[in-house]
């Protein structure tokens, strides 16, 4: 899910102005709310961002995508492998 964020005063990522399915969706959205020159993208591990740049290269909004799987997916697999253990400690004790 792409979210389109603008700056409202305080935080670049101030205000939520849509969500789209879509990059191609989410760019759209952003220039008709938001008044940006460039845009720069930055991808990492856990997310993928977009950043909105004005005049003078002022930060003016970013459009952010959270990657699949990434939130989670950790937490259940370490969850899943902790309950085998347990399953097979009781059938030792038996």
């Amino acid at each position: 899910m792409w979210k389109v964020y603008k700056w409202n005063g305080h935080y670049i990522m101030g205000d939520l102005v849509s969500k789209h399915s879509s990059e191609s969706a989410a760019l759209k959205a952003a220039k008709k709310s938001i008044f940006f020159l460039t845009t720069e993208r930055e991808e990492s591990k856990k997310e993928i961002c977009i950043w909105l740049d004005g005049e003078n290269s002022d930060p003016v909004g970013v459009i952010v995508k959270n990657k699949r799987g990434w939130l989670g997916f950790d937490r259940v697999r370490k969850r899943n492998s902790a309950s085998r253990l347990d399953t097979t400690l009781t059938v030792q004790i038996f």
